[in-house]
C-alpha cells in the first residue's frame, strides 16, 4: 500500500499528460502545471521591480523623481494645468475661488507695498509724519478687514449656489490668502481679467 511505484506504473501517466497538453484546454479544467512556491513567486516579483544596487543609487533616483514632479508643478502653476497642480490648488471649487478673487480688486493686494511705505514714514524722526503713518496703518488694516468680510460673505454665497454637493472646507480661507498676494505674484497665475465674472 505504501510502497513506491515502479517505473512501469509511472510511464503511462506521463504519456497521458503529454497527449493532453496537445489538446486545447477547457477553461474550467485544471491549469496543468504546478503552482509556483512562494519564494519562487517572490523572487520573480523582485526581479521585475529591479531595485537599485546601492543606497546612493536609490537616493539619486528619488531626487530625480522629486525634481521632475516639482518641475511639472511649477509649469502647472504658471499655466493653470489642473493635472499637476499641488493638492491645495486642485479641484473645481479652488479654481472657482481663484477666478472669483482674480476678477476683483481688493485692498489687501496693496498691503505689502503700503506696509513698506508706512514703515519708512514711521522711521523718519518727524512727529507729525509718524502720526500720519500710524493713522494710515490703522486705515489700511480697517479697510482690509472690511474688504475681507465682504469677500467671505459673497464667496460663501456663490459656493453654496454653484457647488452644493462639493466639499468646500478651507475654500474661503484660500481666497482670503490669495487676496493678500499682489496679482502679478499669485500662483497659480490668474486665468481671468479684472471685471470678468467667473
Amino acid at each position: 500500500m505504501f510502497r513506491s511505484r515502479s517505473k512501469d506504473e509511472k510511464a503511462p501517466t506521463e504519456k497521458v499528460t503529454a497527449d493532453l497538453s496537445k489538446q486545447p484546454r477547457d477553461p474550467q479544467a485544471p491549469k496543468g502545471r504546478p503552482t509556483p512556491k512562494r519564494n519562487e513567486a517572490q523572487t520573480q516579483r523582485r526581479r521585475a521591480v529591479s531595485p537599485p544596487l546601492d543606497r546612493k543609487e536609490a537616493m539619486r533616483r528619488q531626487r530625480e523623481a522629486r525634481r521632475a514632479d516639482l518641475a511639472r508643478q511649477r509649469e502647472a502653476l504658471a499655466s493653470g494645468d489642473e493635472r499637476y497642480l499641488p493638492a491645495r490648488d486642485k479641484g473645481p471649487v479652488r479654481r472657482f475661488v481663484r477666478d472669483f478673487v482674480d476678477s476683483r480688486f481688493f485692498v489687501a493686494e496693496l498691503f505689502l507695498p503700503l506696509a513698506v511705505v508706512i514703515l519708512v514714514m514711521s522711521m523718519i524722526q518727524v512727529g507729525q509724519l509718524q502720526n500720519i503713518a500710524f493713522l494710515l496703518w490703522m486705515a489700511v488694516i480697517v479697510l482690509i478687514v472690511i474688504d475681507s468680510i465682504g469677500l467671505a460673505i459673497r464667496l460663501k454665497k456663490q459656493l453654496k449656489q454653484r457647488f452644493p454637493n462639493e466639499p468646500k472646507r478651507g475654500a474661503v480661507a484660500y481666497g482670503l490668502m490669495r487676496t493678500l498676494q499682489m496679482r502679478r505674484l499669485r500662483l497659480p497665475k490668474p486665468q481671468v481679467k479684472r471685471g470678468e465674472r467667473p
